[in-house]
């Protein structure tokens, strides 16, 4: 029987909150032209020299805002995850991230020297999107042959609806929604639109019309808008809640971004008399810049502004038990 292991994928942070690690890191993460798709040399423009001169020190000063004596969040996090799957499964658990450190070459390089020949990659992005999940795979899979050439790879596929996920995302939430409360906001990580429709296999169904999303469609495979709706709309049935509503965050640059914005839609329930709001961000399975400081800091503060009284944001699954007994059952499901 083959030697078999587990790849862990996750975005990836910086070193420091230092301007030079923040960087560092914009840089790698924005001269991916799948995060970034335009031509190479509109690309390299773009970034360095509307993006790079300015955004490290607005975004070293969030990062510092939400930094820990251990590290990043979401690299804290990860180790920490990593960890308890360790314990828990008899076969090498690696973390990597698509960029900067702990590196996915490294994470290959580790699980070749355990002579680890078969390994199932579980990216950390519960929805297909370009550049999310679909970046971390490619990368992945780029580095394969160099790295690890004889390693045989399965990748788990999103699993933004998946029974075991909503389960974990329900329990991971339960104690808050006990709470009093006015309304619950999903707020996921926004994408551009021309994402949607480059993903879109037919190259004519998403966003040819308002309900695409509710119509059986190829694309849902790869429609990030569309496995974003089957989430809430799995959660709401197992969670038994009616007062809810959807908003995309983290958009960039001027083209059109998914809607409604998370930052208006703040602002419009607090106009609309919603004084106790709990937001929750699914897109993320661990806790990071885009959920403690961006909804967290910044958007409690625009909620408030708008006349609302209190923002709660709820924790993402982190190391929840459930989330960790979701990645064993999985991981144990390939090793048969």
């Amino acid at each position: 029987m083959s030697q078999k292991g587990l790849l862990l994928v996750n975005l990836g942070s910086p070193a420091s909150p230092s301007v030079p690690d923040v960087r560092r890191y914009l840089r790698e993460f924005l001269m991916d032209g799948r995060v970034l798709d335009a031509p190479w040399p509109i690309r390299f423009a773009i970034v360095h020299f509307a993006i790079l001169p300015k955004r490290p020190a607005q975004s070293a000063e969030a990062y510092h805002k939400i930094w820990t004596a251990e590290g990043s969040p979401l690299i804290v996090m990860g180790r920490r995850v990593q960890a308890e799957l360790q314990q828990r499964l008899k076969l090498p658990v690696e973390l990597g991230m698509r960029y900067q450190e702990p590196s996915i070459r490294g994470a290959l390089t580790r699980l070749r020297e355990a002579g680890v020949e078969e390994a199932l990659l579980i990216p950390l992005f519960p929805h297909y999107a370009m550049s999310s999940y679909e970046t971390a795979v490619l990368r992945v899979q780029e580095l394969l042959p160099k790295v690890a050439p004889a390693l045989r790879l399965t990748v788990q596929p999103p699993y933004g609806d998946d029974p075991d996920y909503i389960k974990a995302l329900v329990g991971s939430v339960a104690g808050y929604l006990k709470q009093d409360y006015d309304h619950l906001l999903f707020s996921f990580h926004g994408v551009p639109e021309r994402h949607l429709k480059k993903s879109d296999p037919t190259k004519r169904h998403c966003l040819t019309r308002e309900n695409c999303c509710d119509e059986p469609s190829p694309a849902h495979a790869t429609c990030y808008r569309a496995q974003c709706f089957k989430t809430v709309a799995a959660f709401v049935r197992a969670a038994g809640i009616a007062k809810y509503s959807i908003a995309f965050q983290s958009r960039l640059g001027r083209d059109p971004w998914l809607k409604p914005y998370t930052d208006v839609e703040l602002g419009r329930l607090a106009a609309r008399g919603v004084k106790r709001l709990l937001v929750m961000c699914p897109a993320f399975v661990a806790d990071c810049l885009e959920t403690i400081e961006e909804i967290g800091i910044r958007g409690a503060e625009t909620f408030l502004e708008a006349g609302g009284q209190e923002l709660v944001r709820v924790p993402c699954l982190n190391d929840h038990p459930l989330w960790i007994e979701t990645l064993e059952k999985w991981a144990r499901r390939f090793t048969g």
